[in-house]
């Protein structure tokens, strides 16, 4: 079970803002099952029942594992990856210490420390202070860490764990090394975008002078679901996919497929127990192609219709399918986990539109998150199989990645983001 929000109080002489309120008691009615994905749960708005999803609340942060994960999916997205500039261990360790009790905070809907206002004229504040009045939009905050951290900079060359691998280079990548990569990340998911970029801004502004930025990645329309009885997003060539994604209250299949376990993590690499592994690939989608594309060519090319989301033969979105009679090329033949050793991963991506590419078309596509036990057995035998045969290639491509290992949740007030790995 979920450990409460932390009740850190408001700044002496200052009442609790609405949202600190909010944070306090609406997020105790039903949110503990939220970390797990239940949005289907009902929190109270006055006398009036509603699902979680829509009530504005708080995600607990603390627990066994990271939220962000198999908690229900947001509707907005700020990804940043992170290079840590400092030398110091030492310092790197403060902040760690300091992001944790900055997120606790944020997620809570309380200010960052002292707050937006109040403090001293001459000092800067603690918090930017455009998310004042808001809600907490069940914010989470996850974050992660990337092979280069254990480059030997800061001792921990001996515990990078096995995971942790560089990813192949798969066939149709073309990789920008500006939008790849990273010693650090931190997802920030939220249902209002401006409770999520004000979470980012803050961890940055926190870690200056010892992180920078490396890249972004603003995202909206979630394009899939850890709710089962939820309906399937669409991704932004119109089409469900990832129908059969793991959901949050689906214990088993995540101790299977999505959390490292002691058998995975031993020796010097144990403080990735109860952690996980994220790929992140942003993939460009040629929108405009796609739209000229007649519809019974693009329904063979994902094997579903694009109406219900039926596979092919099949009158239902989450009917069983049946691959043969799917063409060999189709995306869903060569993404499901019969073609694929079993293998299966936890999807949690976003679309994202960036202005154009100068070409007078879209900068838009999906930006991938997927969350597994091990790449080996998860992405990188799904991705391999995909970028050699599917049909979908004509109309994608690979235009950055980055792989991060998840340590697991911070456990109570104490604890902090990768404690057991500096221990």
């Amino acid at each position: 079970m979920s450990e409460p929000v932390d009740e850190t109080p408001a700044r002496e002489g200052t009442a609790p803002s609405r949202r600190t309120v909010v944070a306090w008691g609406g997020a105790g009615l039903a949110l503990g099952a939220a970390a797990a994905g239940g949005a289907a749960l009902l929190a109270r708005d006055g006398d009036t029942p509603v699902p979680v999803a829509d009530s504005g609340a708080a995600v607990p942060f603390h627990g066994p594992h990271q939220a962000g994960i198999a908690t229900a999916v947001q509707d907005r997205l700020h990804f940043a990856a992170f290079d840590v500039t400092t030398k110091d261990r030492a310092a790197l360790v403060q902040l760690l210490k300091d992001w944790t009790r900055a997120a606790e905070r944020m997620t809570a809907g309380a200010e960052v420390g002292e707050g937006a206002y109040g403090g001293l004229p001459e000092a800067p504040p603690d918090d930017t202070g455009e998310a004042l009045g808001l809600k907490p939009s069940r914010l989470t905050l996850t974050i992660g860490f990337g092979p280069t951290l254990f480059d030997g900079r800061f001792g921990l060359k001996d515990r990078r764990p096995a995971g942790l691998v560089e990813l192949p280079r798969f066939p149709g990548d073309n990789l920008d090394p500006a939008r790849s990569g990273g010693d650090l990340c931190v997802q920030a998911c939220a249902d209002d975008p401006q409770v999520a970029v004000h979470a980012i801004r803050n961890l940055a502004r926190i870690g200056f002078g010892k992180v920078a930025v490396r890249w972004s990645q603003l995202g909206f329309g979630k394009t899939s679901s850890t709710t089962p009885d939820a309906q399937t997003p669409r991704n932004l060539f119109g089409f469900k996919d990832g129908t059969r994604n793991i959901a949050g209250t689906e214990t088993e299949r995540l101790a299977k497929h999505v959390w490292v376990s002691g058998k995975d993590a031993e020796g010097k690499a144990a403080w990735m127990d109860g952690g996980s592994y994220l790929v992140a690939r942003r993939i460009r989608m040629n929108v405009e192609t796609w739209d000229r594309t007649p519809l019974a060519e693009q329904e063979d090319i994902f094997g579903r219709d694009k109406r219900e989301g039926a596979p092919v033969g099949k009158a239902k979105e989450h009917d069983e399918p049946f691959l043969k009679a799917m063409k060999p090329d189709s995306h869903v033949r060569l993404a499901h986990p019969d073609t694929n050793a079993g293998a299966t991963i936890l999807r949690r991506g976003y679309s994202f539109t960036d202005g154009t590419d100068g070409l007078g078309r879209l900068e838009a596509g999906l930006f991938f998150l997927a969350y597994q036990r091990d790449v080996r057995t998860g992405f990188i035998p799904v991705q391999t199989s995909l970028a050699r045969a599917d049909a979908l290639n004509e109309y994608i491509q690979h235009v950055g990645s980055a792989l991060f290992a998840v340590p697991p949740g911070v456990r109570d007030k104490d604890d902090w983001w990768g404690r057991a790995l500096f221990a």
